[in-house]
């Protein structure tokens, strides 16, 4: 007869929490998963790499890497009850790594992500003026050399226009001049720019207030900022495809050029727009599903919300490029010549298409407020996850009196702390390092091949299955176990061998502006990735050192070197199913 060990529930913890509702999950992982990416990135990504010629390697990636490490995380929390260093620790030891190293990587981006927020919030701010700032060169922080194709601002013969290519515009010049102040070298990072310092505060702030009661508040909080970010995209496409020039945009979006398939940097960018935009390997799937009952459909919800996420980029691709082929017309240009990705797109692009609309200042809060509510929930969902990981491991500390508030408080404050590099002039170069290395696609691509080979091969794809039935009442179809065996680890390996192929011919760094990175910035930059991937063999190392047995059977039953709690958990529930499944 097997014995049952029961725990015991210290009083005076606070109670981890669970959603109120599945509506609470889902719209959290919709807004965890959909964010900045999904506007500015695979827009950007389907026009550059063949058009409608992209979906295909996007599809490929997302069916037989994107979907089933999605289910894996998801699952993995709702069935342990844990975040995720946690949910490792209790699944598999050996691999416990992955969840430290996710969670440097939530860290990291917390640190960086959210100032990308605070420049929007200045936008958004800036954009309640009666005549946009960035749609003319009667400021402050003008030069004397600026040109412009506005064709809806009057003439003002106080605006010196130059044509020659040493001219700029007042858009790029407000984002420059203005709101970052840019020096000319990441050498020179200058004192902190007390508007943007306040901005970040702010939005720190109400991330603070989006999460200090845990699932509680952020349950809560994602009705609104996960939803209205689909109210100001559906404004945003209704009006971009009514403007002149959106059909030639959405032509350069869609258009197929099936040679570039041949390309291998169109497959490896695919890749990589999986991993970031489903928000994979980082743990925060984990921490959600955590918060799950038990028996919660997942199996259903990762599809729900992975055709979602994806319906979301493809959609965001009209309202875009629609605007963007009106810029084109409006200017007399190519639209080759207005398409930019990430911050160019946000803080310079459109902007520049806005103020060429009636009504600019409508369309300029519709946009920026969109951006911020995308970020936000990204970023509070993420910080989430990262203090309930903490909370996990040391639950006497933590959730006890008021824990979880100072550790919180005190995770804010160093990351705002780090976040004011970024706000100071030479702040958008540390960004960009920030950006480019601390959450690469490489560093997510290992975390995939050793997440596959944990589940799939160490605990078995088809005990993890089971585990999953044990939940759900049935087995995922069979193409996960596949996918977790085999697809995922060897198609990740093979994205992961253009990576190291593309570093034969590795170059330092170009930020902004044309500045090449200095070589303290790229061992900086290697610094911020190997603290998160080291953690890897680091663990596995200190895992074997201190677990008793042979290396086979830390291998083999890791479960077993842990608290039995959730093996009991999985026995009684199929059982019971099997029981109902027989009458």
């Amino acid at each position: 007869m097997q014995t049952l060990y029961l725990e015991f529930k210290d009083s005076s913890l606070q109670d981890r929490g669970q959603w109120a509702s599945k509506a609470e999950f889902l719209l959290a992982v919709a807004g965890q998963i959909i964010g900045l990416g999904n506007v500015w990135r695979f827009p950007y990504l389907c026009y550059k790499n063949g058009g409608g010629v992209f979906l295909v390697p996007y599809m490929l990636f997302l069916v037989v890497c994107g979907v089933p490490l999605f289910l894996l995380e998801t699952a993995l929390g709702q069935f342990t009850s844990l975040g995720g260093v946690g949910a490792w620790m209790k699944i598999c030891p050996l691999f416990a790594g992955l969840g430290f190293a996710s969670q440097m990587m939530i860290l990291h981006s917390c640190v960086y992500y959210i100032v990308i927020l605070a420049w929007a919030f200045f936008y958004l701010c800036s954009s309640f003026q009666t005549r946009l700032p960035w749609s003319h060169c009667n400021n402050t922080w003008n030069t004397g050399v600026i040109h412009t194709s506005h064709t809806h601002i009057p003439h003002d013969p106080s605006v010196v226009l130059d044509l020659s290519e040493n001219a700029t515009s007042p858009v790029i010049e407000f984002w420059e001049r203005e709101v970052l102040d840019l020096s000319a070298s990441v050498d020179r990072l200058g004192s902190v720019n007390w508007r943007l310092a306040l901005c970040l505060l702010l939005v720190w702030t109400v991330c603070y207030f989006c999460v200090w009661k845990g699932v509680k508040s952020t349950g809560k909080v994602v009705y609104v900022t996960a939803t209205f970010p689909y109210l100001m995209l559906l404004v945003l496409l209704v009006r971009g495809v009514s403007l002149p020039g959106a059909v030639d945009g959405i032509v350069y979006y869609l258009k197929p050029n099936h040679t570039r398939l041949m390309d291998p940097q169109v497959w490896m960018d695919a890749g990589t727009q999986i991993f970031f935009s489903y928000g994979i390997c980082l743990g925060s799937l984990t921490a959600l599903g955590s918060y799950n009952k038990f028996n919660n459909d997942c199996y259903k919800d990762c599809f729900r919300l992975c055709l979602l996420n994806s319906s979301t980029s493809f959609i965001a691709g009209f309202a875009i490029f629609s605007v963007l082929g009106f810029m084109a017309q409006e200017q007399g240009v190519d639209i080759a010549d207005v398409v930019q990705s990430g911050p160019g797109l946000a803080f310079i692009a459109y902007p520049r298409a806005v103020s060429m609309m009636p009504l600019p200042q409508l369309w300029a809060v519709c946009f920026f407020l969109m951006i911020l509510m995308l970020g936000l929930d990204t970023q509070f969902v993420s910080l989430e996850a990262l203090i309930m990981s903490v909370s996990d491991l040391y639950p006497t500390l933590i959730r006890r009196c008021h824990g979880r508030e100072i550790l919180l408080l005190l995770v804010c404050l160093v990351c705002f702390l780090i976040g004011l590099l970024m706000v100071t002039p030479g702040g958008l170069y540390v960004f960009q390092i920030y950006d480019h290395f601390s959450c690469s696609g490489a560093s997510l691509l290992l975390l995939s091949v050793c997440q596959s080979v944990a589940i799939g091969w160490i605990y078995s794809a088809d005990r993890f299955s089971n585990n999953i039935k044990a939940m759900i009442g049935y087995q995922p179809l069979c193409i996960f176990r596949l996918c977790w065996r085999y697809l995922t680890p060897n198609i990740s390996v093979c994205v992961q061998g253009t990576f190291g192929f593309s570093l034969m011919f590795w170059s330092p760094l170009t930020l902004a502006n044309g500045v090449t990175a200095p070589v303290w910035a790229t061992v900086m930059g290697w610094t911020l990735t190997l603290s998160s991937v080291s953690l890897l063999p680091l663990w596995a190392i200190y895992s074997l050192m201190n677990t008793p047995g042979t290396l086979q059977q830390v291998k083999k039953n890791p479960l077993y070197h842990t608290n039995s709690s959730i093996r009991e958990v999985a026995v009684i529930m199929e059982t019971a199913y099997s029981h109902e499944a027989s009458r």
